[in-house]
């Protein structure tokens, strides 16, 4: 009976991969985010907000 609730060690090290992968992706995603952030804030060739009048 105890032996069930000890987690398998190689269900653990695939869980630890993917958690492993998704911080990689997430990382990225926001890397790609923050220098398109960088970017749009350095152009100047279409205004944020246009003042009519």
């Amino acid at each position: 009976m105890a032996d069930k609730s000890a987690p398998k060690p190689k269900a653990n090290s695939d869980r630890d991969a993917r958690l492993k992968a998704a911080l990689k992706a997430n990382m990225a995603k926001r890397k790609a985010q923050a220098r398109a952030r960088a970017q749009a804030g350095t152009t100047s060739g279409t205004p944020k907000e246009q003042n009519d009048g």
